[in-house]
């Protein structure tokens, strides 16, 4: 037989063709998968790449959405962190907002989630019901509202006055003292949304073998096993939910909005989320809104990056 016939009957390997001509074979041998997978990636290419690629490209324009967007470089970006002092801020507060909201949420759906996995089932399913209805609740701010109105009626007031702490209600949403911490307490009375329940569904998928076994190794109470066992094997719920409770703790401007109005008095709750609709759904100067945009989303990014290193360590 040849030396052609021989490499004529042998399996072509990797070694044997280029990079794309491999992908391209791979991507044949499984096309029925890449067909599955399409419909996902061309949504999430149309309306998450798209859009984060040209916010920055636009960042650099003038753009109105009247006009040719003209030329401006790095001006908006200048003009962000030398000129606007409200953008200087929001971004304070933001960042006072997610320091709190973002750990305190976090850890809180955590422990909740590991107190209610402890419960019977059917005592499960109504507890899980209790702390997850907040965070779907229209009636929240309504509540909260009337819980601190700024006239007699409100029931902190009323209680107040009746008490003789103080002589006039107090204008919770109108004055900056009080507004920030409010909206706090807010954020947290409804953080425990999909990061909790993707929490309790990762504990429930731990074997108990696992616990039986470390048990044997030398794992001594419940807080070695939160920390050996329980939170290793729950690596991917607890990725998930740091990508959650960071996106809502810098995405908080609803809460503030529907308290205290827009803008907060004195801006002492404006944060980025409120530069990004005053200058996108207002002005419509949209260069200058894709530059606050770029400025948040590598905010969220790094601070992603950071959680992922540390999740790394968990239970070494």
């Amino acid at each position: 037989m040849s030396k052609k016939q021989e490499t004529a009957k042998r399996p072509v390997s990797k070694g044997d063709m280029t990079r794309a001509q491999w992908t391209w074979k791979e991507m044949k041998r499984n096309k029925v998968a890449y067909a599955m997978v399409a419909p996902f990636v061309i949504l999430f290419f149309v309306f998450t790449v798209l859009p984060v690629g040209l916010s920055m490209i636009l960042s650099l324009t003038d753009f109105n959405m009247l006009q040719t967007p003209g030329w401006q470089g790095v001006n908006n970006y200048i003009r962000l962190f030398l000129e606007d002092e409200v953008f200087l801020i929001a971004c304070k507060n933001t960042l006072i907002f997610a320091s709190i909201t973002g750990p305190v949420s976090y850890f809180m759906a955590l422990l909740v989630a590991w107190f209610i996995n402890e419960l019977p089932p059917k005592i499960r399913a109504v507890v899980t019901l209790i702390f997850y209805a907040p965070s779907i609740s229209g009636a929240v701010y309504m509540i909260w509202t009337t819980l601190f109105s700024s006239d007699s009626y409100g029931w902190i007031n009323a209680k107040l006055l009746n008490w003789g702490i103080i002589d006039t209600p107090i204008l919770f949403f109108q004055d900056e003292k009080y507004v920030m911490p409010l909206c706090i307490v807010v954020a947290l009375w409804t953080s425990l949304g999909t990061a909790f329940l993707s929490f309790i569904a990762g504990l429930q998928t731990i074997d108990n073998s696992q616990f039986e076994a470390g048990a044997v190794d030398g794992v001594k109470n419940r807080w070695q096993e939160l920390w050996y066992i329980t939170l290793p094997n729950m690596k991917p719920q607890l990725m998930f939910g740091a990508v959650l409770s960071i996106t809502q703790a810098f995405g908080f401007g609803a809460i503030v909005t529907a308290l205290c109005g827009f803008p907060s008095v004195n801006y002492a709750a404006h944060t980025i989320m409120h530069c990004l609709d005053d200058y996108g759904g207002q002005r419509y100067e949209i260069g200058y809104a894709s530059a606050i945009a770029v400025v948040l989303f590598v905010i969220m990014i790094t601070c992603n990056m950071v959680i992922k290193k540390l999740l790394s360590k968990v239970g070494q």
